[in-house]
């Protein structure tokens, strides 16, 4: 891997002047990035078309199966994505990258030697931390790539990776699964059933993409900006301060190092926590007795919240200002947690939609590739792109015009949701999907530029943060889940399962309603409540 000359920095990372052309190797770069993406959501996604033969095979139930897709990632995902992109600030992003990219590679193929739950929960931990380490450090490297006039358009296309992904996993597991299952009825080499295959399809050459990543060259951070900063040289401290504070058990190191009440605040809350856990694992009981589903589910939801409790403690003593504008400010709240309603019901209905069309509507997993997934793909970035543009569109004309497009994407997904999980008809099925899709789309970056727009611009990344904190851990950590365990405990119905992710519909209006009265005047106020509560601003 070449290192970066620190006296030939514009030769490195493709530094050049603001009206200068993009040198090529900053798009062959973004390239490479956008091929990581890709198999990022790839190996997340190809759950979805291989849930009915993890089901059989493990005899696990649709409880399990969400909880698998949603909670045992989405925690480790939301968690370890906050000291990793502390890490991604402070030491050499492509190696991060590489090795992150290995990680979640290894723990996917691992997956295909799964022959019990146990197995397939731990692999699926491990995908998840290593996921983790992808958009830090892809974000910033295209930001030392491009110049501030293309970054948007540097972002989007690396976001594309997202839907891309999405809509590819459906096809490759469905062809792998039914070709493999074809040539070996009783299992093939090593006794792996087609789910299986399918796992080490997709996993084996993400450890080949690994080596390609580094390759690349690591850009001077800042260089492009004009602005070259040196590098750290303690990388690590700050990752493992981050550690400290959001990692259990070190979260109780982190507040005992922060003194006596910090520390009894810490255990207090990791003692309300765990009551809760309990309480909620047997209200809700396991629907099969050959995994501990259910109480996994609240374990591991339990552990997710006293995290986030503890990390947010932990700020409020150390950057009041961040916090006064984030976890403090009710606007910042109302818009973060009325977006992960609709992320609640999109989850959802991207997971359970290949399964659901398999076992009630009689589609076939190769069709289920071309008609589900590769639309959805396209329904996914075209709303994205088009809620985006609507919504700067209608903050110059009014200044809740952005929280609008948050509240169509919730409203505008329904109808069509209730179509396709009521319709008998196997097309309309489709149609009505790819129209869930566009619409939940269309609020992701409406959602997020206003979140960005109630904080100050040295604490974007923190923002950023806590906004997927809520995306995954409230959408992807429960509402999977939530659909699975409906379905379970009531007859494998998985249209009712979807159908309950939606009474989130009316918290979601209320938190938006809400934010509409809100976000104007914590918007204009940013500055003045910052200031008040520390920061430095003249």
């Amino acid at each position: 891997m070449s290192e970066p000359q620190a006296e030939a920095p514009q030769a490195q990372s493709g530094a050049v002047p603001d009206n200068d052309k993009v040198p090529a190797y900053s798009w062959y770069a973004l390239g490479v990035l956008v091929v990581v993406y890709v198999l990022n959501f790839i190996d997340r996604q190809i759950l979805s078309i291989l849930a009915n033969d993890i089901k059989l095979d493990l005899g696990v139930e649709d409880d399990y199966l969400g909880f698998l897709y949603g909670t045992a990632f989405a925690v480790f995902y939301a968690l370890f994505g906050i000291p990793l992109g502390r890490l991604a600030d402070s030491w050499k992003r492509i190696r991060l990258m590489s090795l992150g990219l290995a990680l979640w590679s290894a723990m996917t193929a691992l997956s295909g030697f799964a022959r019990n739950a146990a197995t397939l929960t731990v692999a699926r931990i491990g995908v998840g931390v290593g996921e983790a380490t992808a958009s830090p450090a892809a974000y910033s490297l295209i930001s030392d790539w491009f110049p501030a006039r293309l970054r948007a358009t540097a972002l989007a296309i690396y976001s594309s990776g997202l839907y891309i992904g999405g809509g590819v996993s459906l096809l490759i597991g469905g062809l792998v699964v039914e070709n493999w299952n074809a040539a070996y009825p009783d299992g093939g080499p090593l006794g792996l059933a087609g789910w299986q295959a399918a796992f080490l399809a997709v996993g084996i050459p993400g450890l080949l993409l690994a080596l390609w990543v580094l390759t690349l060259r690591e850009p001077v951070r800042g260089a492009i900006d004009g602005l070259p900063t040196p590098e750290d040289p303690h990388p690590f401290r700050g990752f493992v301060n981050e550690l400290l504070q959001v990692i259990p058990p070190f979260t109780v190191i982190g507040a005992a190092l922060r003194g006596l009440p910090a520390l009894a605040i810490n255990l207090a809350g990791a003692a309300f926590f765990a009551v809760a856990a309990v309480l909620l694992s047997r209200a809700v009981p396991a629907t099969s007795s050959l995994v501990p589903g259910i109480s996994d589910q609240w374990l591991f939801l339990g552990v997710g919240y006293y995290a986030v409790f503890s990390w947010a403690i932990s700020l409020k003593s150390r950057d009041l200002p961040t916090f006064r504008l984030t976890w403090g400010s009710p606007a910042f709240l109302t818009i973060v947690l009325g977006y992960g309603t609709v992320a609640f019901i999109a989850y959802s209905a991207s997971y359970w939609g290949a399964p659901y069309a398999e076992r009630a509507l009689g589609a076939d997993k190769s069709d289920l590739g071309w008609f589900l997934g590769a639309p959805s793909a396209v329904a996914g970035f075209l709303g994205v792109i088009l809620g985006g543009r609507l919504a700067d569109y209608l903050l110059e004309r009014f200044q809740t015009g952005r929280i609008w497009v948050v509240l169509f994407g919730l409203l505008a997904s329904v109808p069509p949701l209730v179509v396709a999980y009521n319709t008998p008809s196997l097309p309309l099925f489709y149609v009505a999907s790819f129209l869930a899709q566009l619409t939940s789309a269309s609020a992701l970056g409406a959602a997020a530029a206003t979140s960005q727009a109630l904080v100050l611009p040295r604490m974007r990344g923190l923002a950023t943060a806590t906004f997927f904190l809520s995306t995954t851990l409230v959408g992807l950590g429960i509402g999977p889940f939530m659909a699975g365990y409906v379905s379970a405990t009531n007859g494998d119905d998985l249209s009712f399962g979807i159908m309950s992710t939606l009474v989130v519909v009316p918290i979601g209006f209320v938190l938006l309603i809400a934010a509409l009265k809100l976000v104007p005047a914590a918007a204009s106020s940013v500055v003045e409540r910052a200031r008040a509560a520390g920061e430095p601003i003249p």
